[in-house]
């Protein structure tokens, strides 16, 4: 579904233009189809430098463009924090290092120029479904903080049924370890025999949060599987055990869904203690 969009590759050679053609760029980089730029173009949807562009020119990485009133940014690797989306299966667990020796999650992950993958997130060892893993630690923190309450959707399989009162009582919420859980919503998915499946979302994510409130009414998870995590949705064709990158175009809708500007990206980040000392 999302294939990692090519590197800027701009020609350097004296006397030689210098760039990618817009129309080029922009569809490689996910915004459509280059009939769709071209026609976007000649629409005036789309500013080079607050100039309408014209078909054909060239862009290099220092240009501003704005697509359809939004600011998009060149696919640059100084650009654009990286955003991969990883189908966990069971039995692996979400650690760079296991001294057990069993399976972890980032032995699957693609290596990184710059940085480190940062799980936002985890999944308990025997759950499966969407993690994603971010090169950018401000993304990562705001989709983690509880202060956002960023959703959490899952498809669970429970062996037995729940009753009309029992969803009640997960929609308006539940006494677990002393503090109150609930989902945003529930409903029930389908199922033969004594296995039901529910879809459940839910804003928080604390540990085995999902199978501790079905225990709560003696209720057992025998499957569970992660199908969304905020606007990032686990895409129906991707295996388990298999990963895709966020074109730039999602990552940079991902960062400005979370009020983030791609360009902070790029800006220097201050450790704990010079922060401290700022505030001082």
């Amino acid at each position: 579904m999302i294939n990692k969009p090519k590197k800027y590759e701009g020609r350097a050679d004296a006397g030689e233009p210098v760039g990618e053609r817009i129309h080029k760029l922009l569809a490689q980089s996910g915004y459509g189809s280059r009939r769709e730029i071209e026609k976007a173009i000649l629409e005036d949807k789309v500013l080079v430098n607050n100039q309408n562009a014209k078909i054909g020119q060239l862009i290099t990485p220092s240009d501003k463009i704005i697509f359809n009133g939004k600011a998009i940014f060149l696919n640059n690797d100084n650009n654009l924090p990286r955003v991969l989306i990883y189908h966990k299966p069971e039995g692996e667990i979400v650690t760079e290092n296991d001294p057990g020796g069993r399976s972890t999650v980032f032995e699957k992950l693609p290596r990184i120029k710059k940085g480190k993958w940062m799980s936002i997130g985890r999944l308990d060892f025997n759950t499966s479904g969407l993690l994603i893993f971010t090169s950018y630690g401000e993304l990562a923190n705001r989709l983690m903080h509880p202060k956002y309450e960023i959703e959490r959707e899952y498809s669970v399989r429970i062996l037995g049924e729940l009753s009309e009162d029992q969803i009640k009582e997960f929609k308006s919420g539940i006494d677990i370890d002393g503090g109150k859980a609930k989902f945003e919503s529930i409903y029930f998915e389908g199922g033969e025999g004594a296995n039901k499946w529910y879809r459940v979302v839910l804003k928080e994510g604390r540990n085995r949060e999902v199978r501790r409130m079905f225990e709560y009414f003696d209720l057992t998870v025998s499957r569970l599987i992660r199908v969304r995590f905020g606007i990032v949705i686990l895409p129906s064709h991707l295996k388990r055990g298999m990963h895709t990158e966020l074109t730039q175009a999602e990552v940079t809708r991902l960062l400005q869904k979370h009020d983030i500007e791609p360009n902070d990206f790029n800006k220097p980040q201050l450790s704990n203690q010079r922060k401290r000392n700022k505030r001082l």
